[in-house]
């Protein structure tokens, strides 16, 4: 073919709009990617997400929320901390655009970092509606970073009291039965929390949020219950733990509810422990309701009582969790191999735990009555999602049921368990193995090589 002058400014034109076309493009690529974001997060726990429960409580928050982070622009390590930071907040701005980021190195604006009473180089200064909260840069995390927010979100006074002076399961305590971890998570989320003997005070004090009565082991004088009852017929919130023991002169305030205790113990013979009976109950069945409607993690109750109803005026009552689907409540006496007698014990499901609700005084009155309390004791708090529905009682009955609790979520991709005898086998391969054949290999090619010339 003969390149004439036409044909070059043929090409010359297809080429220059070939390059017009591929800078349109580019730039059009580059707009579209500014202004849309897409993102997949590959993770096997999708770590670089938040959890649903936390958006829903992101989405509760009115108004904006005001963070300055304070950290040294380069750590030991030569990271960009801000730029870190930036990128780890992204996930929450997307979620609350009116989340604002301020990034200050103390060391450039000492003066602002002394005012705001730093305890750390790095760390969170966090501003919600006047008032702040403090979060080392360590310390970050999704559970931690929305307590805070939560807690800042609570201008409540109210306090949740737990009865004492009667070997109660405590809120503060350290013993395998008390609920002293359960009362730590608590305060975390902003809750308040007060010990209440009612030998001393006259009164359940009008500030309090919910009454929790946990397993008394000795007899309440008749005065104590007399004030016990009048606190939930004037509209109280109360959280009840009733283990398989007497109800300690407490009768009249399961007589008001209209609770029906069956004697005996919960036995599920699908689980079998090393020793003793059979008295490990697992719940996985929730009812629908505010407390439990979304609820989708396992729990362990060992040694649960029966939680039955009768009708009251005036109450909405709702079964919460049932256990032991092929289980019985075991009315005689307890053996490592217990058998069901149909003419005595009672056939599964059981109900082990029942809300109540009525309308009292112009104020909503929620009452959940368990008969375990052993699921939030420290020994055994810790076992499926015991923690996260203990939180997610107290806050129903507090009223701060828009607030779910956030569980943490194990990192599953970033955690390999492999045995002393495999770490010697991989160091061996890699270390050894894979440098000899490299080497092997390469005086092999060498030496053909040199035969061959």
């Amino acid at each position: 073919m003969k390149i004439t002058s036409k044909v070059r400014w043929q090409l010359l034109a297809q080429g220059s709009a070939f390059v017009v076309l591929l800078l349109v493009a580019a730039g059009l690529l580059a707009w579209v990617a500014r202004e849309y974001r897409a993102e997949w997060d590959v993770t096997a726990s999708a770590r670089n997400t938040l959890s649903q429960g936390t958006q829903d409580a992101l989405r509760q928050l009115e108004g904006p929320v005001n963070i300055t982070v304070f950290a040294i622009t380069k750590d030991g390590g030569g990271n960009d901390l801000h730029k870190l930071m930036q990128q780890k907040f992204r996930p929450w701005q997307r979620v609350k655009p009116d989340i604002a980021l301020t990034l200050i190195d103390p060391r450039d604006d000492p003066k602002r970092a002394q005012a705001a009473g730093l305890r750390s180089p790095n760390e969170l200064v966090i501003e919600y509606k006047k008032r702040s909260e403090h979060l080392p840069l360590g310390e970050f995390n999704e559970q931690n970073f929305v307590n805070a927010l939560i807690r800042l979100s609570r201008t409540s006074s109210a306090v949740i009291y737990w009865l004492d002076g009667h070997g109660e399961r405590k809120l503060d305590g350290v013993a395998n039965h008390d609920l002293g971890e359960f009362g730590r998570q608590l305060q975390l989320k902003g809750y308040k929390l007060s010990s209440l003997n009612l030998s001393i005070a006259q009164d359940v004090p009008r500030n309090a949020a919910t009454l929790i009565i946990a397993s008394p082991q000795a007899d309440l004088q008749e005065a104590e219950v007399a004030t016990i009852k009048r606190h939930v017929e004037a509209g109280g919130n109360l959280l009840w733990l009733i283990d398989p023991e007497p109800l300690r002169g407490l009768d009249p305030v399961a007589e008001f509810l209209g609770l029906v205790l069956t004697p005996g113990t919960v036995v599920d013979p699908a689980l079998k422990p090393r020793s003793g009976p059979p008295t490990l109950a697992v719940a996985s069945n929730y009812a629908r309701h505010p407390v439990t409607g979304s609820f989708r993690l396992n729990t362990l109750f060992p040694g649960s009582r029966q939680i039955g109803t009768a009708e009251r005026e005036g109450w909405r009552m709702m079964p919460l969790i049932e256990v032991a689907q092929r289980g019985w409540v075991e009315t005689g006496k307890l053996d490592e191999k217990p058998v069901f007698d149909k003419d005595r014990d009672l056939s599964g499901p059981v109900n082990i735990a029942t809300a109540f609700e009525r309308t009292t005084n112009d104020r909503q009155q929620r009452v959940i009555v368990v008969g375990n309390g052993h699921f939030l004791s420290n020994a055994f708090l810790g076992n499926g999602g015991n923690l996260q529905l203990g939180v997610a009682m107290l806050s129903w009955l507090s009223g701060d049921d828009k607030f779910i609790a956030i569980p943490p979520r194990p990192a599953a991709d970033v955690q390999i368990n492999i045995d002393q005898m495999t770490l010697y086998l991989i160091a061996f391969a890699f270390l050894l193995v894979l440098p000899l054949v490299f080497a092997l290999t390469g005086v092999v090619v060498w030496w053909r090589r040199r035969k061959a010339v």
